[in-house]
């Protein structure tokens, strides 16, 4: 019997398990909500965990403000080691003694917060002409990249193992916690705080503990999902405008709507900043809109604004 899906809105916030790519976490919970439409924002690399929000249905055309707004992860890094991909998928290129005391830990990590230059690793799906660039890689090909800029915001360190024995040179640990501006690369970070403490390192270990203002706490495991009845899951998606908590909201009529259904600007006195407004009508959210000055343009509304806008003025005569 074919499998029935259906039209399903708003956001879902996923703990990715270990060994699973973005993609295809998306699929498995997808097909548990049986929704017709889904779309993650921000990949995470099959070795690295946690937070995956998932966008149902309309939520997909909103979701561009995460994948620019600041994410944070919890990082383990093993010192002495450093590895083919810089991580622990990576077969391992060179070991160096770590001879390293906290205050070198701290000097070093204080380097690297605030805008820093990072180069983008081979092994990342960052595209040249096209094609990711790992699939260059795979072919023994090295593309030429441009070092880019990205924010550290926050670098806290965890816990450190210290250089306690030699019997321990495998097990030097260093954990980390990292808040960064979208396009920051966790496993470049860790080698280059490796080769600037002189010993090397490589990232064992990820897990993404927040999207802009989305907390992994508030997160479902897979197990947790599966073990509910569709109704129990459906309570835990979250409307769309959760996407935006901070954006300014404008309340507007239905003959309002309807123009800018039909891509119509509005002329108006709003008194709220230039910039994006969330749009509400008499039945609530309708869509995201552009404001400059007095002139309000549709910038992404719901596929059934239109229906909505014919539907408050046939109440309203």
């Amino acid at each position: 019997m074919a499998r029935t899906y259906r039209l399903l809105d708003g956001v879902l916030l996923f703990d990715k398990p270990l060994e699973l790519s973005s993609n295809d976490a998306l699929q498995k919970v997808r097909r548990l909500f049986q929704a017709e439409k889904a779309g993650h924002t921000g990949t995470l690399d099959p070795l690295a965990t946690g937070l995956l929000p998932i966008c149902f249905g309309e939520a997909t055309k909103f979701s561009n403000a995460l994948l620019d707004a600041d994410k944070t992860y919890r990082a383990l890094l093993r010192l002495g080691q450093t590895t083919t991909t810089g991580d622990a998928e990576g077969e391992i290129t060179a070991e160096h003694p770590v001879e390293v005391q906290q205050s070198d830990v701290d000097s070093v990590l204080a380097k690297f917060r605030g805008e820093i230059q990072q180069l983008p690793p081979m092994h990342s799906a960052l595209k040249h002409q096209g094609k990711p660039l790992y699939e260059y890689i795979r072919k023994g090909e090295t593309i030429e990249r441009e070092l880019r800029n990205v924010v550290i915001h926050e670098l806290t360190l965890n816990s450190f193992s210290g250089n306690q024995s030699e019997k321990l040179v495998a097990r030097h640990l260093m954990d980390i916690t990292v808040r960064c501006s979208k396009g920051t690369y966790i496993r470049t970070l860790a080698e280059d705080i490796g080769a600037a403490l002189g010993c090397g390192a490589h990232l064992i270990g990820l897990r993404r503990t927040a999207i802009a203002h989305f907390d992994l706490s508030n997160a479902y495991s897979w197990r947790q999902l599966e073990a509910m009845n569709e109704a129990e899951r459906d309570a835990c998606i979250l409307p769309l405008e959760s996407l935006m908590p901070d954006v300014p909201v404008l309340q507007l009529d239905a003959v309002q709507i309807k123009r800018l259904a039909q891509g119509q600007r509005l002329g108006l006195d709003t008194g709220l900043p230039d910039g994006k407004v969330r749009l509400h009508g008499p039945q609530g959210f309708i869509g995201i809109g552009l404001l400059q000055g007095r002139r309000l343009a549709p910038d992404r509304l719901l596929n059934n604004v239109a229906k909505q806008a014919a539907s408050s003025n046939s109440e309203n005569h």
